[in-house]
């Protein structure tokens, strides 16, 4: 994406890298999809290879849709996500890293984000963190003013905390349509930040999986509810059997 080169590089590693690929040094393991981004080598590895990356800061990728998500409590600690539209699922907030393709361009006239025209719901600006990345960088010259310190980074911890509690990051879409409410002042943000990162989103969206569990239920339910009509079933057999061919008496 244009602009990447003036933000930092884990930030435009994070952005570019392809996760979920099989890690090649542990082939013959299970679970080796890479869905780890180590910020301090700036690469994405699998659980298998975290023994010499445990002392540094560790960020765990998922999936949503089949797109790479990050959870909210995780990128805010590195980056402000404000007006980046989020999604409620696994009872974890996420945002997406990057654009997702479109099959056509929306031609609404509801909310779209500012780079890609993807519908959103009020007030959002931008559909993936890489979107604002852009915006960003190209009506502010930079993001500096928008990135946080953040020395310690580690993984979600076990049980008993001996060892990272990894799942395999495939989050099911179970999202709940949520009405957006007002955004409040963020502790974090610049006070010069202007209109984008000034404020903190305060609620989640979702869009499809919603209209279609409605739309299947629905249609379940005018499944389970058509009357039956045994008696006219039982007239119209009496009456075929009355259009059968008459047994006339012979002519002498």
């Amino acid at each position: 994406m244009v602009g990447l080169s003036l933000s930092p590089h884990w930030l435009e590693a994070l952005l570019g890298e392809k996760f979920f690929n099989p890690c090649l040094i542990h082939e013959s393991a299970k679970k080796n999809e890479k869905n780890i981004f180590c910020l301090d080598c700036c690469t994405s590895i699998c659980p298998h290879c975290l023994s010499p990356h445990r002392s540094h800061r560790l960020l765990q990728i998922r999936r949503y849709v089949y797109h790479d998500v990050i959870r909210v409590d995780d990128i805010e600690k590195l980056i402000n996500c404000d007006f980046v539209q989020s999604y409620t699922t696994n009872s974890a907030k996420v945002v997406f890293l990057n654009q997702r393709p479109q099959s056509r361009p929306f031609r609404g006239s509801g909310n779209v984000c500012t780079i890609c025209d993807r519908s959103l719901q009020d007030p959002y600006l931008f559909c993936s963190l890489a979107c604002k990345v852009h915006h960003l960088v190209r009506t502010e010259g930079g993001l500096w003013k928008y990135l946080y310190e953040c020395e310690f980074l580690p993984l979600p911890e076990g049980t008993k905390g001996e060892s990272c509690d990894l799942d395999d990051g495939q989050m099911t879409p179970d999202s709940v349509l949520e009405s957006p409410v007002s955004l409040g002042t963020s502790s974090g943000s610049s006070a010069s930040g202007g209109a984008v990162g000034c404020k903190t989103v305060v609620c989640t969206a979702t869009t499809e999986f919603t209209v279609k569990k409605k739309r299947s239920s629905i249609s379940g339910s005018r499944t389970t509810y058509r009357p039956t009509c045994s008696r006219v079933s039982e007239i119209s057999m009496s009456l075929n059997r009355r259009k059968s061919i008459p047994q006339r008496s012979p002519l002498y």
